[in-house]
């Protein structure tokens, strides 16, 4: 009895373990190309996040919540952005190894958790990929005068036995990008940097061209009978929360962490010149074609093309379909490229069959994981409508830029100081100083239950000691204010009252969580382990991250919540019977380093 109790509680703790920063290196030398750096690295997130999105959400946010201050609620939803971006930034200079927010929440958090997230981007960019490759046809249709005339590999074919047309244009697209990433990474980020440029250049001449028009006839959109906030600032606030998802894409940088030159530097550089960028092309782009039409009279389906044609420039609209289909071709590179990695750095950890782990000789990039990806988001594409699954690709990244916030967190207070035996004896206290958050010195120092294996700790040690397991404490706390006040404030059908008691509640063990972690202060030996971005206003900056991604969490539908279970559940079982078992952490003995 008590040895099947071992057992159990043996089991309870592989679904917490956690992998030391050093084995994200991969073995046998299955590295993959350093190549990337800061303008490779800005024309893959401004490529990823820049899709044909803009050129139909600048008519619905304004008409239906924000109106002309549609340019505050960009700038808005931007800001919230760069909240998950810094978070983002620090982890990737800490740990510059592919398989972003999977990686960060393997070290940081556990295994079971870390699964999760991986399986669940794993259906993001599967879906996402899809969708985008889907809607390429559609936008090629003005330019052969029409979805009748297109030629019939580009056109959407109906088929008797399926509720849904068929698409072979987005499924040859799919397969033309995925032997595009076979090539190497150096190449498919030159042909991402190319489209991102032009589709750049046509969002500045929509800029240049809608200003002139606009300072010609006097700005007649901002002249409207309700002023400048039609809706108030909770039709600012609701757009914005629309419009957050137009910055998603920058995460994108983060997984190709491993190919940069030099992480520490360029990775920041990258998701900030990303997101500055894309935010001051969204903002001035809604500031002109809001400025040329009253958001009332805006074409929901196609604002910029329609401002434009009012004017009497109707070839504008080749123009702007053209920077659609430009924008939707670099998402769709932007959509499959960091899949495989991700895929690549499961099966590196035995969560996945080792055969996907596989790299390149010549090209340096995860060929099969790459071309398995591509077919499966293939297949998608040409058989299914996946606009209705659309909602579980913000899932995936909302999971993960919560993750990669709290991840934060432990990294600042409470860092991890387990180190594998390297599948020694657990009774044994030998040690492989493989951890790479600790110096050598650091390394060599083992503690047991209570302290250092061969002497007694010291005052400073003890005194450390306590402060990591009350951050735990406190950043469980924060996790729980989050999961009581963010329901609360999301479900207006419940009682006034019990809303009023429950976000006092929530928000009281928030806010108090969030005090006491500013006061115990964070781990000295944290600050020493990255020579690149450190995170500013921590730990305020990612609890709102957290605050702001559950908010949006709870605000997706229900329907899209049981999609995404079905396949979270299925992703559990696999984890259970197969990676759990074959984890390369499988029978590692663990003693503690002191961080001191």
């Amino acid at each position: 009895m008590q040895q099947g109790s071992r057992l159990s509680w043996s089991d309870l703790q592989s679904l917490a373990r956690r992998k030391p920063a050093a084995s994200a290196a991969a073995a046998d030398g299955r590295r993959l190309a350093k190549a990337l750096s800061v303008p490779h690295l800005t024309a893959i997130g401004v490529g990823s996040t820049i899709g044909a999105g803009i050129y139909v959400l600048v008519g619905t946010v304004a008409r239906e919540h924000a109106g002309p201050a549609l340019t505050l609620s960009f700038l808005i939803a931007g800001i919230a952005a760069a909240l998950s971006a810094l978070c983002y930034a620090e982890l990737s200079c800490r740990f510059p190894s592919a398989g972003s927010a999977y990686h960060y929440s393997y070290i940081c958090i556990g295994e079971s958790v870390a699964w999760l997230i991986g399986w669940a981007l794993i259906l993001e960019y599967t879906i996402g990929g899809s969708s985008v490759a889907r809607g390429i046809s559609p936008n090629l249709a003005l330019f052969f005068g029409g979805q009748d005339k297109l030629p019939f590999f580009l056109a959407q074919v109906h088929v008797k036995w399926l509720d849904t047309p068929v698409d072979p244009c987005a499924a040859i697209l799919v397969l033309i990008v995925t032997a595009l990433l076979c090539l190497g990474i150096k190449e498919s980020s030159l042909v991402e940097g190319v489209i991102t440029i032009a589709n750049v250049a046509i969002m500045l001449f929509i800029i240049c061209a809608g200003g002139w028009l606009g300072f010609q006839n006097g700005w007649p959109g901002y002249d409207v009978p309700k002023g400048y906030f039609p809706n108030g600032a909770s039709g600012v606030f609701s757009g914005s929360a629309t419009l957050f998802f137009a910055y998603i894409g920058f995460d994108a940088v983060a997984s190709t962490a491993e190919e940069v030159k030099n992480p520490q530097r360029d990775l920041p550089w990258g998701m900030c010149l990303t997101l500055s960028l894309c935010c001051f092309l969204y903002m001035m782009v809604s500031a002109v074609i809001v400025g040329l039409v009253p958001y009332y009279a805006m074409d929901p389906d196609t604002p910029i093309s329609s401002a434009f044609a009012q004017y009497g420039m109707q070839w504008a609209a080749y123009v702007i379909s053209s920077g659609a289909v430009l924008a939707l071709i670099a998402s769709l590179i932007g959509a499959i490229l960091p899949q495989p990695r991700i895929v690549m750095a499961m099966a590196r950890d035995g969560l996945l069959p080792p055969i996907f782990s596989a790299v390149g000789q010549r090209t340096q990039v995860p060929t099969l994981s790459t071309i398995l990806t591509g077919i499966c988001a293939a297949i998608l594409a040409f058989f299914m409508d996946v606009s209705q699954l659309a909602g579980m690709v913000s899932v995936g990244t909302l999971l993960a830029f919560t993750m990669v916030a709290i991840s934060l967190l432990i990294v600042r207070y409470a860092p991890p100081n387990d180190m594998p035996m390297g599948g020694a004896d657990p009774s044994s206290v030998e040690s492989l100083a493989l951890h790479a958050g600790h110096s050598e010195a650091d390394e060599g120092i083992l503690e047991g239950p209570f302290g250092n294996v061969d002497e007694a700790p010291t005052a400073s040690e003890i005194a450390n000691m306590v402060r990591r397991q009350k951050a735990k404490r406190y950043i469980v706390m924060v996790c729980f204010g989050v999961i009581i006040f963010v329901p609360a404030v999301s479900f207006s059908s419940l009682p006034f009252s019990i809303r009023c008691t429950t976000c006092a509640l929530g928000g009281l063990l928030l806010l108090g969580a969030s005090i006491v972690l500013s006061c115990i202060g964070q781990d000295t030996s944290s600050s020493r382990q990255t020579e690149g971005f450190m995170c500013p206003f921590v730990p305020v900056l990612p609890v709102c991250c957290i605050l702001i991604n559950a908010y949006l969490l709870m605000n997706l539908g229900s329907h899209t919540w049981i999609r995404v279970s079905v396949w979270l559940v299925a992703g559990a079982l696999i984890y259970l019977f197969y990676g759990r078992n074959h984890s390369s952490l499988t029978g590692t003995a663990y003693e503690r380093v002191s961080p001191a």
